[in-house]
């Protein structure tokens, strides 16, 4: 550091940012998606797997919501019908299947892992399971005994695959345990729940 001739150089003072109003600092990139449910611990497949269950949760919700305000006459959602035959909800259910497969067999694998996809396979899938009943036996049962069927079966997936999801941090934190357990220790002993019972060689 050298002196001017007005005088001693002065060090340069620290540049400071200022909280954004309300003190409250901005996000990390990546920190949101990790935040949820443990989101940045599943691979791909495994976030398309939840994405796909959680639309297919909220399609068939809905949709059971709907039917059954257009059977009571509640709300502005009416049957859609073309030259009087009843359009019903599992034709758009296959058509975004469709969609799906064109993906899947044409698409690149930029395409085939996003989001997108995940909730148009989730939700058609919801609207074709919502009408399973129909199609089982060729015949509009929706509100029949029959159609139990199609909600039996909708609320088993929504079930089965939420069960997978809840007791996946169990299992992961139970296989992490049995790992450590027979893992070496620090002078060479095999741990076990036993206690250190073996030398590895070196």
């Amino acid at each position: 550091m050298t002196d001017s001739p007005a005088g001693p150089a002065r060090p340069a003072a620290p540049v400071t940012t200022a909280p954004p109003v309300g003190g409250a600092l901005p996000p990390t990139p990546g920190a949101v998606p990790a935040a949820v449910a443990g989101w940045g611990d599943l691979d791909p497949c495994q976030r398309s797997v939840l994405v796909s269950w959680l639309a297919f949760t909220a399609t068939f919700a809905a949709v059971r919501g709907v039917t059954y305000s257009i059977r009571a006459g509640r709300g502005p959602f009416r049957n859609l019908s073309v030259g009087g035959e009843h359009l019903h909800h599992y034709m758009w259910g296959i058509g975004l299947l469709a969609g799906v497969g064109g993906v899947a067999i044409r698409g690149e694998e930029r395409a085939r892992r996003h989001p997108v996809v995940a909730v148009c396979y989730g939700s058609g899938l919801a609207l074709v399971v919502d009408e399973f009943a129909l199609l089982l036996d060729l015949r509009d049962v929706y509100w029949a005994r029959q159609g139990r069927v199609s909600v039996d079966l909708g609320i088993g997936a929504i079930a089965a695959v939420g069960c997978y999801f809840a007791g996946r941090p169990f299992g992961r934190s139970w296989m992490n345990r049995r790992r450590a357990r027979h893992e070496p220790g620090p002078a060479g002993e095999l741990v076990t729940p036993a206690g250190p019972s073996a030398t590895v060689a070196p």
